[in-house]
């Protein structure tokens, strides 16, 4: 698209499909499968809950997103507007910094068209097991010595304002991501667990503990740092128990990520206690099906893949459908 137009363009939501050519395209079915998962990463995530080390973004991709990065934490007031969440620190703990802001895909040319990664669109498919919708993304930004935490949670479990239960989320790193600058870490197996209760998002990291059984407790000792090299990406389920601790090193710990749903996904706002949280988001009705162009249709895997044999989880095992 000509930078002219572009600029036209203040909430780039109204754009439904790639506003660059920053991502190839596929043109037929099998142009998708260089994309494609393999079944025993299909099976991992059935297993863990998670799989981790899917390549997304080039280096020079990561360097644009990056320079974004940037340039959207100095913004004014009119273009903090078309965020749904924007908070240039959410660190509960005044010695820290965490940049958490929910929304750029409106905002930035380079995040809007991200979400149509043809790599992040395969796994989804395969890994939601069908078509589905963007739900929205996440910015997170840990400067060097003093980045915030993310504690321990399960996605859902601030999501249940839709319904059924059939999410999933993109975690893509734009550094390196190792122990010392604050990577996620996972708890394998934890999809099972089912709903536990919210212990709080930038807080005490151990405050889950409180909600663990005894043999949760147990499972939770054996958690797994989730080391990635910039560009690249995991996938969870959204009951997967994640968290990820403070950045001491001496370099930052910039990430995005992508929440997707299934195209049927509905609104289930009606007695959801944290309306508040809400109010910047999309109208998002009781009962009604999340598909305004706040929400586009990513990927229609039985259309576009037609006639390739693809390896992709039952949804039915695996979500609350």
């Amino acid at each position: 698209m000509e930078k002219s137009i572009l600029k036209s363009i203040f909430d780039l939501s109204e754009h439904s499909g790639p506003l660059s050519g920053m991502f190839e395209q596929p043109e037929t079915a099998k142009d998708w499968e260089p994309y494609m998962l393999t079944e025993e990463q299909v099976k991992s995530f059935e297993r863990d809950g998670f799989v981790t080390g899917i390549k997304i973004l080039t280096h020079k991709q990561v360097n644009y997103l990056n320079e974004e990065v940037t340039r959207l934490q100095g913004i004014g007031p009119r273009e903090k507007k078309l965020f749904y969440h924007y908070e240039s620190n959410e660190s509960t703990d005044p010695g820290k910094v965490l940049f958490h802001a929910i929304g750029a895909w409106r905002a930035s040319p380079g995040f809007h068209d991200l979400i149509w990664s043809p790599a992040y669109r395969m796994a989804a498919y395969q890994l939601l097991g069908g078509s589905f919708r963007f739900f929205h993304d996440q910015l997170f930004f840990k400067p060097a010595r003093h980045g915030g935490v993310v504690a321990w949670h399960q996605d859902f479990s601030y999501w249940t304002f839709t319904k059924p239960m059939h999410h999933l989320t993109c975690w893509i790193g734009l550094d390196d991501a190792t122990t010392e600058n604050g990577c996620l870490y996972f708890v394998p197996g934890s999809h099972k667990w089912g709903l536990l209760p919210i212990t709080g998002l930038t807080g005490d990291m151990e405050a889950v503990r409180k909600v663990l059984d005894e043999k949760q407790t147990a499972a939770f000792e054996q958690k797994v740092a989730n080391i990635l090299q910039k560009g690249y990406a995991s996938f969870h389920h959204p009951l997967t128990m994640h968290g990820s601790y403070s950045n001491y090193s001496e370099r930052p710990r910039r990430a995005v990520v992508l929440n997707a749903m299934d195209r049927s996904t509905l609104g289930n706002t009606k007695d959801y206690e944290r309306l508040e949280a809400l109010h910047n988001f999309p109208k998002m009705e009781q009962d009604k099906a999340l598909d305004s162009r706040f929400f586009p249709l990513l990927f229609d895997g039985d259309k576009e893949l037609e006639g390739l044999k693809i390896p992709k989880i039952d949804a039915k095992d695996l979500y609350e459908i």
